[in-house]
């Protein structure tokens, strides 16, 4: 056969394959994609969605504020000058705030391993620099928490950053759960269960000397702040308290009531702050969220809370979720206590 016979041929066969093709495309082609791109949308759309609700506290930045801090690692025992600055879409330091809890901005401390809780309140200067002093129990690699309304947004933000305090790093396992904490003589009841994707309705009971306390002061706009952080990861979960002082329904103890969403099964750390007689008190409990918990411990079992930074006296703080053997030392009375002015 002569070549343009042959290329005819060759032409004539690409032809009748590239028909068949097509042909089959048409029975099973267009299932088949469908498929593909349900699958390839469905992983975009979890990947978004997982983004649009993570838990606050996981990045430094988001939606285009960051959390900068001046000061590279955390002093231990001695207080020292702790700054940072929240940088906001334009690139500038934010300076105007709506308060979120009486507050301009809550800091959170709290080392990896879920011991050393601090919640303090940083003064802010007019060039957008947050400062206190700041110190922290035990050497080891803490969490930063930041959180913060920018005046003009509608909700609130919450960023963090690992800091490092150098020292001898002696990691605690995290207690057992409980359904009970004692702190400087209160004794705080923990009722309720947490269940992941679920709003949890937790009612923490204070009582002291065997007698309920029903006097309990306001403190950041109701009786009681529950932070809640889960145990690996410190996702920050934001807890909303029910009801507050004065709306004609809420009593001053000695229950105080909360509701929690928890994203996922697993450990979180409870932190309870809560005033009385004119001073700030930490409850610390381990709760367990999902199928498989461990079962808490019943009222009477008492597992260790702290007193509000500075304000505690000698020998009765003990760092947030742990019992080491030494107090939490006097000179870290500067240390921006709860109720700072900013």
């Amino acid at each position: 056969m002569r070549t343009p016979v042959k290329l005819a041929a060759f032409g004539l066969g690409l032809i009748a394959v590239f028909g068949a093709s097509l042909g089959v495309g048409n029975v099973v082609g267009p299932d088949e994609a469908v498929t593909e791109t349900h699958a390839d949308s469905g992983d975009h759309a979890g990947a978004t969605e997982t983004a649009a609700h993570l838990p606050g506290g996981l990045q430094v930045a988001e939606d285009g504020y960051r959390l900068v801090p001046a000061t590279p690692r955390l002093s231990v025992g001695a207080p020292t000058p702790f700054t940072f600055r929240i940088v906001g879409p334009d690139g500038k330091p934010v300076t105007d705030y709506t308060p979120t809890h009486e507050k301009k901005l809550h800091l959170i401390v709290v080392r990896r391993d879920l011991s050393g809780f601090q919640h303090v309140h940083p003064a802010l200067a007019a060039d957008g620099t947050w400062s206190l002093p700041l110190a922290v129990p035990a050497a080891g690699q803490y969490r930063v928490f930041a959180d913060f309304q920018p005046t003009g947004r509608s909700e609130a933000l919450t960023l963090g950053v690992d800091l490092p305090a150098a020292g001898d790093y002696r990691p605690e396992p995290l207690p057992a759960p409980a359904r009970s904490a004692t702190v400087d003589g209160y004794t705080v009841t923990l009722t309720g269960d947490l269940v992941p994707g679920t709003s949890s309705k937790l009612t923490l009971s204070v009582t002291r000397g065997g007698k309920p306390v029903t006097d309990l002061q306001p403190y950041l706009g109701a009786y009681g702040h529950l932070v809640a952080l889960r145990d690996g990861d410190l996702a920050y979960l934001h807890v909303h308290p029910d009801g507050e002082p004065g709306d004609g329904r809420t009593a001053a103890g000695p229950e105080i009531t909360f509701y929690a969403e928890v994203p996922s099964a697993g450990a979180y750390g409870l932190f309870l702050d809560f005033q009385h007689a004119g001073r700030v008190r930490t409850a610390v409990f381990t709760a367990y969220a999902g199928p498989g918990a461990p079962v808490a411990s019943e009222p009477g079992t008492s597992e260790p809370g702290t007193s509000e930074p500075g304000t505690s006296e000698p020998g009765t703080s003990e760092p947030a979720g742990r019992e080491p053997a030494a107090p939490e030392p006097a000179a870290s009375e500067p240390a921006a206590p709860h109720g700072h002015d900013e």
